[in-house]
């Protein structure tokens, strides 16, 4: 049985599964299509590309996930090599991440002077999927980044056939998935101050591009026709799906909308009929299972129970919180006239900084440092006066 969290369990897989691989037979369309279906687009991984399943039963999610991935990136080395070897895969796969990470791949270099190619390969996947133990930031964007990982593959596909990879590649593939989530968004009819938040988790997890502001971009303005593999096409409309089903259903101007794109992306209007379909029956075969889904609103459900464990946290560290704010005089004022004014956009920049120093200083609260952290930054703000209310007064007495 294979132990995806013990060395070696890349050289096992593969022995234990030499004929139990699916033969797409060169069909990238079939080999997407199954990635629906194992829920690896959806970054929920229910099955694997295999003819037998195994058995996940004792595996964390993590451990599934990081299977579900090497069993992707060898279907699509299959479709695109097919005399390639298990050793030529590992080799490829290996060579292409000393490309997009070369700086981790150093590192595992010189942790494993001697280690074999696929050991090094495990530190790799390792790095790619959510480990992360903290069950904020865990619960947090687990599920999307896991759904991003797909752009691996999408630039694995590219490395493949052009044995190289543009440098802006996956920041463009990036980039244009928040557009068309936003975008996505934007149109839908009814929307709730949550949906916003999926915009701000789909940019936490993204690791090659960052945004100031969004708002204003059109359809017409993404470089949709950059993106010639149908796979990426397929991927993006998949995409936007994802973002506009969390009220379960579609009203016209969204069915617009994935209409316009589909077209933009010159897809065949089949394969649009095709993702909606597929969406809806993953996602109602498997919602008790996902978290992400299993509430009327997903979104406000990840808020509210951010919410309850920063709190806890905010309050178990109040009094070092309360104490390095007192004496950070500039931030002290600031929030002091957050109590009764609005702050300027530079004044509003100075109180993020500033926290986030404080939080520096506080080990149970570096929380906020990580990688979507600052989406949970307006909790503390909020709660806040609640800390320091004879330290407001004094100050609004000045």
């Amino acid at each position: 049985m294979i132990n995806p969290s013990a060395n070696g369990w890349i050289d096992k897989f593969f022995a234990e599964n030499q004929a139990n691989f699916v033969d797409f037979q060169g069909n990238t369309l079939t080999f997407y299509e199954d990635c629906r279906a194992t829920g690896f687009i959806y970054g929920y991984v229910v099955r694997y590309q295999l003819k037998n399943q195994i058995n996940t039963v004792k595996w964390s999610y993590d451990e599934v996930t990081k299977v579900g991935f090497l069993n992707t990136l060898f279907s699509l080395y299959c479709i695109e090599k097919s005399n390639g070897t298990k050793e030529d895969f590992i080799n490829s796969v290996y060579e292409f991440y000393k490309i997009i990470q070369p700086e981790n791949l150093n590192f595992i270099k010189k942790l494993l002077p001697e280690g074999s190619y696929s050991s090094r390969l495990e530190k790799v996947i390792d790095d790619r999927i959510q480990t992360n133990n903290n069950t904020i930031s865990k619960n947090f964007s687990h599920i999307i980044t896991n759904a991003l990982l797909f752009i691996d593959v999408l630039a694995f596909e590219h490395y493949l056939k052009n044995e190289t990879l543009p440098s802006d590649y996956l920041k463009n593939m990036e980039s244009d998935c928040i557009k068309i989530v936003s975008l996505a968004l934007k149109i839908k009819e009814s929307k709730s101050k949550y949906d916003e938040l999926l915009v701000k988790l789909f940019e936490n997890s993204i690791r090659y591009t960052k945004f100031n502001s969004i708002e204003n971009i059109e359809l017409s303005e993404i470089k949709l026709m950059r993106h010639s593999s149908l796979l990426e096409k397929l991927y993006l409309l998949d995409i936007a799906q994802m973002a506009l089903w969390s009220d379960e259903k579609l009203e016209h101007n969204e069915e617009n909308f994935l209409k316009q794109l589909s077209s933009d992306l010159e897809l065949e209007s089949d394969l649009l009929e095709k993702s909606k379909k597929v969406i809806n029956d993953f996602i109602e075969k498997y919602k008790s299972e996902i978290p992400f889904f299993n509430y009327s609103n997903p979104i406000k459900h990840f808020y509210d129970q951010a919410n309850k464990n920063v709190t806890k946290l905010i309050i178990r560290n109040k009094d070092r919180l309360t104490k390095e704010i007192k004496e950070s005089g500039e931030l002290m004022q600031l929030l002091a006239k957050s109590t009764t004014k609005d702050l300027s956009k530079d004044e509003k920049k100075k109180v993020k900084k500033q926290l986030l120093d404080v939080c520096k200083t506080v080990p149970s609260l570096t929380i906020f440092l990580l990688p979507g952290g600052g989406l949970l930054l307006p909790i503390l703000i909020k709660f806040i006066p609640q800390l320091l209310p004879s330290a407001f007064n004094e100050n609004l007495d000045d």
